[in-house]
């Protein structure tokens, strides 16, 4: 039996539809994902909302992975003023310079590799943990490599998500 919305939740069943599309895009650059979520509102519990974004999030095709991605700060380099990618890579702010260093020079092989930032859901990960797995992930197809990103911004649009409507006020 489902629950009831949070009030999160329900602050965002509710928010006109240019509100809910403008905190839809904060937590996905994805113009395809964020519709498909305002298409499907209400939600019944934020469950039904990960549901959602799941399935919205597999049927992305590889342009709309790419307008996600452009919406992603490089791993060591959090958008300034931007306290969303800086609590998203805060295990990267202790890291040593030649972490940092490598990190960059990494970062820079697997933009030449794929055409796009290495993507990786930080929250929780350690500077040297984002890069063993820039490391190992820039030896994937990029067939493989796509499928890994969409697996990482599903999981960085949860945690979004999960804030958007916890959030006193969200929707906003």
């Amino acid at each position: 039996m489902p629950s009831s919305p949070t009030p999160g939740l329900a602050r965002f069943n509710t928010a006109d539809d240019s509100e809910a599309t403008a905190a839809l895009h904060e937590a996905c650059a994805s113009t395809a994902w964020g519709a498909k979520l305002l298409a499907l509102r209400p939600y019944a519990d934020v469950d039904a909302l990960f549901a959602a974004s799941d399935a919205a999030m597999a049927e992305l095709t590889a342009a709309d992975l790419a307008e996600a991605m452009a919406g992603h700060p490089p791993i060591g380099r959090p958008k300034p003023g931007d306290p969303t990618s800086a609590r998203e890579q805060r295990g990267m702010a202790d890291a040593s310079e030649a972490l940092k260093a490598e990190l960059l020079e990494l970062n820079l092989a697997y933009q030449d590799r794929f055409g796009h930032v290495f993507l990786i859901c930080a929250t929780g990960r350690t500077g040297e943990q984002m890069l063993e797995a820039v490391r190992t992930r820039i030896g994937n197809t990029p067939d493989r490599e796509r499928e890994i990103v969409r697996a990482e911004l599903g999981k960085i649009n949860r945690i979004r998500l999960t804030r958007l409507v916890a959030e006193e006020g969200a929707a906003a």
